[in-house]
């Protein structure tokens, strides 16, 4: 998902996706980035430039592919990206893709998968690329990165590459899976705790370096939950991104915490960064907007909301960050 090298780009004009009727021009805000299914949308550069973002699994496809030369205009592609599962997997709930570059060229697929040993949760699996194409196909690893099934199951992950060339992986214990009902199954109290955790990796992306760390957790501000943790490093301060509350509710959103240090603590802003409604600038009316990826570079980013019943569009948006405050540009 990380790349050093990308430059920020003013935003002036709007565009048509392959999928929608033109849409108006905006000053500035998130637009709409694919008109369809497309939840979860994570994103890469590749060395040409081009960008390419991943979602969860829809339109037939179990990990969903589109491409951008720009960032502004995006086509959905007929590509599966997870054309073999794992021995440990189900077919269903290929969720939160990430997707990150190797020093080897090849590139690393994080992704959650229902666990065949307790169905309706979940692991985080890896799968690596057969060559340097971005688009795969990924072949998965035997072995599951994370799955936590006594504490609910591992979701949600996504890789981060530090200054000093560690990997890390970041990911959701999945709590609210083993809740006791209400919003998003962890309404009701007693409430199960729902930690980001932080992994570090070898340089392969997916062999583990000691023990995970909890970085972040929800509290009564966050709703149910906590999860789609997303982590960069902007000039001295580690940024993580993350949403709250039920993906179903109108109150879910786009936030942010921030630390000195990768292993935290970090300290929660408190910001909205997407929310609900009309306050992202653009005019855009956002529905349970979350799932938000913002890129190394810190000024490109990519989430979802609901467009249509049980239809997640992915939008984009353009971030400034000033110091540890983060806006959308």
């Amino acid at each position: 998902m990380w790349s050093f090298t990308w430059s920020a780009a003013c935003l002036t004009t709007l565009f048509t996706t392959v999928l929608t009727s033109p849409i108006q021009p905006r000053a500035q805000g998130p637009w709409l980035a694919l008109d369809t299914n497309f939840p979860d949308p994570s994103f890469v550069q590749a060395d040409d430039g081009t960008w390419y973002a991943f979602g969860t699994n829809g339109n037939g496809k179990r990990i969903q592919v589109a491409s951008s030369p720009d960032f502004n205009t995006w086509t959905l592609l007929d590509k599966e990206a997870l054309p073999t599962l794992a021995g440990w997997e189900t077919e269903v709930d290929h969720w939160a893709p990430d997707v990150v570059r190797r020093n080897d060229g090849k590139y690393v697929l994080y992704y959650s998968g229902e666990a065949k040993e307790m169905v309706r949760h979940h692991c985080v699996g890896v799968a690596v690329s057969e060559s340097t194409d971005p688009t795969g196909p990924y072949i998965p690893n035997s072995d599951p990165l994370s799955c936590r099934l006594d504490q609910g199951g591992s979701i949600d992950p996504a890789g981060f590459l530090d200054k000093d060339g560690s990997r890390y992986v970041v990911f959701k214990v999945d709590g609210n899976s083993i809740g006791h009902g209400g919003d998003c199954n962890n309404g009701v109290e007693p409430l199960v705790a729902t930690p980001v955790l932080l992994q570090k990796v070898a340089e392969d992306g997916f062999t583990l370096v000691g023990d995970a760390v909890q970085i972040l957790d929800r509290d009564d501000s966050d709703g149910p939950l906590v999860e789609a943790p997303n982590l960069i490093l902007h000039g001295d301060t580690y940024f993580l991104f993350y949403s709250t509350h039920c993906f179903t509710d109108p109150l879910y959103d786009v936030r942010y915490a921030t630390s000195k240090s990768v292993t935290g603590p970090f300290v929660k802003s408190g910001k909205k960064l997407i929310q609900g409604g009309e306050g992202n600038g653009g005019g855009l009316n956002l529905t349970s907007p979350g799932g938000g990826t913002v890129c190394g570079c810190g000024d490109k980013m990519l989430f979802h909301a609901f467009c249509r019943d049980d239809v997640r569009c992915a939008y984009a948006a353009n971030v400034f960050i000033d110091g540890e405050s983060v806006s959308i540009a």
